[in-house]
């Protein structure tokens, strides 16, 4: 028997609360404009160039596969490594929007944007905004962290990125995070403790070079 009330079933009632639901966590995960839409079947994949095409159906099976295993991967988290332009932000995006379907909480940081919130903090007169934007780095159930590495290397810079990935990795919390940096260029950017927690948390997905991926978009738009 179905019950209903209001014209719904129970069934299309849950249906309704977990879409509203999905709706406000995406809300609250500060997803950028460009990438409000970001998802696995509205990625493009090269159609003029068949080796990059295998590549990255190869990483996106990759990224599947992760969110398939979420939340008991032996790996927490998710790092995807690879040129500018290849798509990085939007598979990153893409994965934290399927996992926010699924009822779980993420938030997206620019790193470089996260580090001057951060700084300024430092700043009595700006109140305790910009504080919060370093505890909810820390304590989110999920990070997006966008272009790890890009900002000037300072030792505060150092320090302060080590302390949130060491946290999320001794606390299990997972890390979604995205760069074009090399090794010795990563090793150069965060600090050796933090490379090493970074590598021993995430899944490391490295995607090749491709045609860029921007303007395959805006050529796709075009038509």
């Amino acid at each position: 028997m179905v019950n209903e009330k209001d014209g719904l079933s129970a069934a299309d009632r849950c249906t309704c609360v977990a879409e509203t639901r999905a709706e406000e966590l995406t809300e609250a995960a500060q997803i950028p404009r460009n990438y409000r839409d970001a998802s696995f079947e509205s990625f493009l994949l090269p159609e003029d160039n068949p080796i990059a095409r295998r590549s990255l159906s190869d990483v996106m099976v990759a990224v599947k596969s992760f969110i398939r295993g979420y939340p008991t991967n032996a790996k927490q988290g998710l790092l995807l490594i690879g040129p500018t332009g290849t798509g990085k932000t939007h598979l990153a995006v893409a994965a934290l929007r399927e996992l926010i379907v699924r009822g779980h909480e993420g938030i997206f940081f620019d790193y470089q944007n996260l580090l001057e919130r951060i700084r300024s903090s430092y700043n009595e007169t700006l109140g305790a905004s910009s504080r919060e934007a370093y505890n909810t780095a820390l304590e989110a159930e999920i990070l997006l962290l966008d272009d790890l590495g890009a900002h000037r290397v300072t030792e505060w810079v150092k320090d302060t990125v080590t302390s949130i990935i060491t946290y999320r990795c001794n606390h299990r919390k997972p890390l979604i995070a995205t760069t074009n940096l090399s090794d010795e260029e990563m090793h150069q950017a965060i600090s050796e403790r933090a490379y090493s927690r970074l590598f021993e948390m995430c899944l490391v997905v490295k995607i090749p070079g491709a045609p860029d991926y921007r303007v395959r978009q805006a050529i796709t738009r075009s038509f």
